[in-house]
């Protein structure tokens, strides 16, 4: 007889700290708190408690599910060093996830998913079609996807839909359960190691200028 499914999943790619553990498909305990910063302090501490919450150790999980991005580059690099770091120390698969597939979970047909960029900006994709999501400008939306004939779920879902003459799937959601679900599909022995999806540069770059010249020291005469 086969182990039942035990999936962990966390996110941190947003200004928040979001986490579900899932069990045989069902979601046993789920948690989402808004913060602008201090997820990598409280991570570990929120798994924890969903853990005891739901009454089972470490020890039982089988696969662990993370979200990806695009978001919050900081964020993102917080859930993903997680995941890789519990995957190795439990023996068990970590499923990287991006955030624009959890927006679209459990929705049938095409569906265009959107997750805020912020600065008037979306992430960006037609899931099963378009091949990585795309950062656009809000209001090149109705001209890149004139043709979309669908569902939107995501980032100002209502409003795009009705711009496009499209299905709203409705605003974003908690992404902690779909990561769960869909991580529950994917995990395996050949699973790959979660990554980082950026789609833009860090807003924090080198700077362009030069920096002061180095004088070399004399010895005095």
């Amino acid at each position: 007889m086969s182990q039942p499914s035990l999936i962990l999943a966390f996110d941190t790619s947003g200004a928040y700290c979001a986490a579900a553990l899932l069990r045989d498909g069902q979601i046993l305990a789920a948690r989402h708190e808004d913060m602008a910063k201090g997820q990598a302090e409280r991570l570990m501490n929120l798994l924890n408690e969903i853990m005891t919450e739901a009454g089972f150790d470490w020890s039982d999980l089988t696969a662990l599910g993370v979200g990806v991005g695009p978001g919050n580059f900081t964020g993102i690099r917080i859930s993903v060093a997680a995941a890789r770091g519990l995957a190795l120390s439990l023996g068990i698969p970590a499923v990287g996830v991006s955030m624009l597939e959890a927006q679209s979970e459990g929705t049938e047909g095409p569906v265009l998913a959107l997750v805020d960029a912020r600065r008037d900006n979306v992430y960006a994709q037609i899931i099963g079609q378009d091949p990585e999501p795309e950062l656009l400008a809000i209001c090149t939306i109705n001209q890149k996807y004139a043709q979309f004939d669908g569902t939107v779920r995501g980032h100002k879902a209502a409003e795009v839909a009705e711009a496009l003459g499209a299905r709203s799937g409705g605003d974003a959601l908690s992404p902690a359960p779909a990561i769960a679900r869909i991580a529950a599909k994917r995990a395996g022995p050949t699973t790959p190691r979660p990554a980082p999806l950026y789609v833009r540069a860090p807003d924090a770059a080198p700077s362009k200028e030069r920096g002061p010249v180095m004088l070399r020291d004399e010895a005095p005469k």
